[in-house]
């Protein structure tokens, strides 16, 4: 028994998390027409209103919408709660969630096949959400002490395609993107993202969202000469997120980049 007690103390520094997920402090934006989209926002330990911070915004995958505020808070929320990083990598985190019937990216969706066939259309007009998405960032470079210069954002899946849609729509917003199992409209990008990096990431066994859409955007980026990481998952399914979250350079690749 002293044995295994003694194996678990060990663990427990190596991982480091804290469970509060109660720090991301609940929070809505009121949007137009009557229309509030919830979110959470995470502050650095001490916040420091004479420096600027990085922010970090997170959109969550399609099983996370809703309006109870705390459904997206399932994946990638204790990334940013770890001891150290939260040392090493102090930053503003903000998980916007989508209400249901609603969707971050501009696509049509066929769910009768497998993987589920998504057509996407940047011409069409942007979503209500992603749109509120874009004026809350704004909001908080106003409102909090945030780097103009460092802003950064990730996804998964359905959140994903919004990564890619909301760097496209804005391509001055965001240093660095972090898309994970998703997809975006290849024929509508151009050289307005080259300052923006990317990271992409995605499993091969992939039956939800097939791994297609991330290699078809890997090219379509190369090809107008964008800053370009592409990290695939040999037999990993749409869960790719575990993975891509486990990269013990994510945070590190993320906050090494400044807009310039």
């Amino acid at each position: 028994m002293k044995k295994v007690v003694a194996v678990l103390l060990l663990l427990i520094p190596v991982f480091g998390y804290s469970q509060d997920l109660s720090l991301y402090q609940k929070k809505e934006y009121k949007y137009a027409d009557g229309k509030t989209l919830p979110y959470r926002i995470l502050y650095p330990e001490n916040y420091d209103r004479s420096k600027k911070y990085p922010l970090v915004l997170f959109l969550h995958g399609a099983g996370e919408r809703g309006t109870d505020n705390e459904k997206q808070l399932v994946h990638g929320a204790k990334l940013f709660l770890a001891d150290s990083n939260r040392r090493n990598f102090p930053a503003i985190v903000v998980f916007p969630q989508c209400p249901e019937n609603s969707f971050w990216s501009s696509v049509s969706v066929d769910g009768s096949k497998s993987p589920v066939s998504f057509e996407f259309n940047y011409d069409n007009p942007i979503t209500w959400p992603l749109d509120a998405v874009q004026q809350l960032v704004k909001q908080l470079l106003k409102d909090e002490s945030v780097s103009k210069k460092r802003c950064y954002i990730t996804g998964l899946s359905m959140g994903g395609m919004g990564t890619f849609e909301l760097v496209y729509r804005f391509p001055k917003l965001f240093a660095a993107a972090m898309p994970i199992c998703g997809g975006g409209d290849a024929l509508r990008y151009d050289g307005r993202v080259k300052k923006t990096s990317f990271w992409i990431f995605h499993g091969d066994a992939d039956d939800v969202v097939g791994v297609n859409e991330s290699r078809v955007m890997v090219n379509k980026l190369k090809s107008i000469g964008a800053g370009i990481t592409y990290t695939e998952y040999p037999g990993v399914n749409h869960y790719s997120w575990d993975n891509a979250f486990a990269e013990p350079n994510f945070l590190g690749w993320l906050f090494s980049h400044k807009r310039k």
